[in-house]
């Protein structure tokens, strides 16, 4: 026996049985134990054992191991190794994450070398495995579970499938050539052998295959072929779950490795990431977790000694990695980032996302360390693969200062503390919220599923359902019944699967119950409506119907939207995804940043798989904020001025994004970053962005390469292309570029050089031709791309803004363009347009810029973009009107933007009202005009 004194051997019973039966093992176990376990340390002291095996043997150095050979120095390996990562855990010196990557790390390099053994002994015999086209073929070993996370604990099975790339035949050796998947399954048979059969020196790793295509009763290996076929015919959820962590664990660097590498990532990620956001995975993981917890409880009471388990109980690790798995199942298809493995990196992308709160992930982190460092300990024991806290004593005793308590009463403690964090979370994404078991229980309102029932096409019905309508709270059930029939007698709901349909009839008979409820009673029938079309919208995509049945919450939030605003309503109809963004309390809270909402989403087109992708990303993303400013809106929390501000921001942060990907992508680009920049006019310049405006918006670059007018322009095109292509997420954009030099006819791109030329006219900037442009300058600005480009326009803007100008000419010009706006937007209505009609909106902006081009020389404050009620201000300070008028003037201006921003949202294009609803404004505003422009300004 050793002298040497090893924590291991002193609370490890398995410890120190492996040192009493190799009496060298506590030395290398101490020298291995002084530095962490890597790879690198792992396949050297494996050469180490296999040459000392070799020497002993006689054997040439380098000589292939026969199965025996290979089976004795594996097992010694993983004695050592065990010992080695036990020893630095006990010592206190290796986290979770290292002792885990440790037997990550031997599990593979104990795969690798076995698999490259067995396969050179079996192409000895029957030769090279050849693909149909006589290509060389590898058997892939993809590792699931723990193994596939890296989060391998130390007395873990390794849950393992077999594949390969296609069928074919071997090309023969000492025997008759045989088929690929005989061979193949030669080769698995003779894997599995060398790491889980049970020899005088242990085994290496139980190896379980259950969870390859049909289970038990499947082949031992299938091709890739057999695979996909698998995966879209009988696949189910929890496979779906299952690969989530699946990956390769055999990779070498030969072609046919990474071909067959590149090929089964091509199959695994649409079958576990849906396109869409994917909430029916929430029923499909509840059911899983409820069968685990049965089993668990099946087991405690066969085995009451094993009843408290910390992997499947209460709290448990299980709980945390489903936790963390369905943020992946349901968000994974639209965000890379969450393809991830190791479950405390999905929890921290999540809250990054700010899908969870970072209080949420911080105490579920720390219950994860703490239940995996307790794991782990509960296997040192005896290298036993339990996870059931000990019932004697002793063992209680021991286990609690393996942990560093005073004893076992301070360390349930601590672990009760920790279970009711992780199962209160738990309970949070998965707990049924409507019903005790399904999730979607039917409705119990009489009303309600008498109407959404097979009576909406019986004979004679129609009174008995319109009265249960009007005791619903509708008005004028009328036509909402005959959407209602329309919709039950539609093929699209005939069609539905079983488990759709029951979705549907849930969400469509709590809708009618929420009838009652809805504010203002009088649209109750326009908001249900509209709540039918959404559900026709989506009725093909279940993931969306499960979203409505597993959070009542997000139907009565929908409820709330398709009353608020019929333009949100058919935003939403047409962007189903958005429902997702109802969940969302603390997205709803969180103050808006572009810096941090641009950096993600570069982080997200830079993981995307091709352009397609990358482009409906912009537009997702671009949707989802515009939601959150929606939603805002709604609510009462943002002033017509702040949503203006908001979406003008969010339009600079996607313009710039955009600006960047597309560069990346285009293959004339002749530097890392375009000198190119946007420019913003009208509404996106003067930061007074709508809801469905349109972009306003030039190109400058400036660039001394000698093709750059040539490279810019086609950028310039396909960077409009990206902006305003209808792909499956919509588009992003409409843009109109008929603001630059020379109209519709002029470049689409402009030098820099070239657009000061154009805008000051050889030094003549009061010429009255340019006096139009000159007014769209008030409002222009640098919006995305290259900043200094940016700098030098405001610098262009100021000179062509501060030059001095004769009043007369600039009134005359003024006023003839005020009447050309006029006679373009002819209101032949008796109500008053906001903004064409005299008196409204354009006369504000008109006589604001009119002052802008004739004093900015003398005050400068005129030239900054701050708005026309912030100009007005600044005009009454100038002198030109009083404090008083301005305020009159800017309340006008307040109004009518507020009066138009409501009848937008409720769907209407021309933004006209009551004469008598502005009429003291209305006054006010031509009485100014008159003022300042005298006879000349009468319409």
């Amino acid at each position: 026996m050793t002298d040497i004194p090893l924590l291991s051997s002193s609370y490890s019973r398995y410890a120190a049985r492996a040192c009493a039966a190799r009496p060298e093992l506590a030395s290398q176990v101490e020298a291995l134990a002084a530095a962490p376990v890597s790879r690198e340390r792992i396949v050297a002291r494996l050469d180490a054992l296999s040459g000392q095996l070799l020497a002993a043997a006689n054997a040439a150095p380098g000589a292939p191991l026969n199965d025996e050979q290979l089976k004795k120095v594996l097992r010694q390996l993983r004695v050592e190794v065990i010992c080695a990562v036990m020893e630095r855990d006990l010592g206190g010196v290796a986290d979770v994450a290292e002792v885990t990557g440790s037997m990550t790390d031997l599990a593979e390099v104990t795969i690798q070398r076995a698999l490259a053994c067995v396969s050179a002994d079996l192409e000895t015999l029957f030769g090279e495995p050849r693909g149909p086209n006589g290509e060389r073929l590898t058997l892939g070993v993809v590792g699931m579970g723990k193994l596939g996370g890296r989060e391998l604990n130390v007395s873990s099975d390794i849950d393992l499938i077999f594949v390969y790339e296609d069928d074919g035949e071997t090309t023969g050796g000492q025997r008759s050539p045989i088929a690929t998947q005989d061979f193949f399954t030669r080769v698995g048979k003779r894997l599995i052998a060398a790491l889980s059969d049970v020899t005088a020196d242990g085994f290496v790793f139980r190896v379980d295959l259950r969870l390859r295509p049909n289970g038990d009763s499947g082949p031992l290996v299938c091709s890739l072929g057999m695979l996909e076929e698998y995966f879209y015919v009988q696949g189910r959820e929890w496979e779906r779950y299952a690969w989530i962590k699946g990956r390769l664990v055999s990779e070498d660097e030969s072609d046919s490795a990474l071909r067959l590498a590149r090929q089964l990532d091509s199959l695994v990620k649409p079958f576990v990431y849906r396109r869409y956001l994917d909430f029916g995975v929430i029923s499909a993981i509840r059911s899983l977790h409820v069968q685990i917890r049965q089993e668990a409880q099946r087991r405690a009471m066969m085995r009451p000694d094993k009843a408290d388990d910390i992997k499947l109980g209460r709290g448990g690790i299980r709980e945390i990695e489903f936790s963390a798995q369905v943020f992946q199942l349901i968000r994974g298809g639209q965000d890379a980032g969450f393809r991830v493995r190791p479950t405390l990196a999905v929890l921290g992308y999540a809250a990054a996302r700010g899908l969870i709160a970072p209080k949420v992930c911080g105490e579920l982190t720390r219950a994860y360390n703490f239940l995996r460092n307790l794991e782990h300990r509960l296997q040192y024991r005896d290298d036993a693969q339990t996870h059931a806290m000990p019932v004697d004593a002793t063992e209680r005793a021991a286990l609690a200062k393996s942990m560093g308590f005073d004893d076992y009463a301070a360390l349930m403690t601590t672990l009760d503390g920790h279970r009711d964090k992780v199962e209160r979370q738990f309970v949070q994404i998965f707990s049924d919220k409507v019903s005790g078991e399904g999730g979607c229980a039917a409705s119990e309102d009489g009303a309600a599923a008498w109407v959404w029932s097979g009576a909406l096409v019986e004979e004679g019905a129609d009174d008995s359902l319109l009265d249960s309508l009007t005791q619903l709270g509708i008005d004028d059930p009328a036509p909402l019944l005959a959407r209602l029939r329309s919709l039950w007698q539609s093929s699209r709901y005939a069609g539905l699967p079983e488990k759709s349909r029951e979705r549907f009839d849930s969400v469509a008979q709590r809708a009618l119950e929420s009838a009652r409820l809805l504010e203002p009673r009088e649209r109750r029938a326009d908001t249900l409506a509209r709540m039918f079309d959404l559900l026709e919208a989506v009725i093909r995509r279940g993931a969306y119907l499960a979203l409505l049945c597993e959070y009542p919450d997000a139907l009565n939030r929908v409820l709330k939207v398709l009353g608020g605003s019929r333009w949100a309503a058919g935003y939403l109809i047409r962007h189903p995804q958005l429902l997702d963004e109802l969940l969302d309390d603390e997205a709803m809270a969180t103050p808006f940043d572009w810096p941090e909402f641009s950096r993600l989403l570069r982080a997200r087109l830079a993981a995307a798989a091709d352009v397609e992708q990358q482009m409906d990303l912009l537009r997702h993303a671009h949707q989802a904020e515009v939601f959150r400013i929606l939603l805002n809106d709604l609510a009462g929390r943002l002033s017509v001025e702040h949503v203006s501000d908001r979406l003008s921001e969010l339009a600079d942060a996607v313009l710039d994004v955009t600006i960047e990907t597309v560069w990346k992508q285009f293959a004339k680009r002749h530097r890392e970053v375009p000198r190119f920049a946007a420019i913003a006019y009208g509404k996106l310049g003067g930061k007074e962005l709508g809801y469905a405006s349109d972009l306003d918006i030039i190109f400058l670059y400036e660039d001394d390469d000698e093709r750059a007018s040539e490279i810019y322009a086609a950028f310039a095109r396909r960077l409009i292309t990206w902006l305003t292509t209808a792909t499956g997420a919509g588009t992003l954009f409409d843009v109109d570029l008929r603001l630059r030099p020379n109209g519709e006819s002029g470049l689409l791109v402009t030098d820099l050089d070239a657009f000061r030329r154009y805008q000051l006219r050889e030094g003549d900037a009061a010429n009255t031709a340019w006096v139009w442009e000159h007014q769209a300058l008030t409002r222009a600005r640098f919006s995305a791309g290259d900043a200094a480009i940016g700098s030098a326009f405001e610098a262009i803007r100021v000179q062509v803004l501060t030059t001095p100008r004769d009043a007369a000419p600039l009134a005359k010009e003024i006023v003839e363009m005020r009447q050309r706006v006029e006679d373009g937007h002819p209101n032949r209505t008796e109500l008053f347009d906001l903004k064409h009609d005299r008196g409204g909106m354009v006369d504000i902006e008109f006589l604001v810029q009119y002052w802008v081009l004739l004093h900015a020389a003398q005050d400068p404050e005129l030239i900054r973009n701050t708005g026309n009620i912030a100009l007005l201000r600044e005009v009454s300070r100038f002198g030109l009107m009083s404090e008083e008028e301005a305020e009159t003037i800017g309340s006008a201006y307040r109004l009518y933007r507020k009066l138009q921003h409501q009848l937008r949202l409720d769907g209407m294009e021309k933004a006209r009202v009551d004469p008598a609803r502005v009429e003291r404004e209305r006054e006010a505003v031509l009485a100014l005009w008159k003022r300042v422009f005298g006879a000349r300004g009468e319409a």
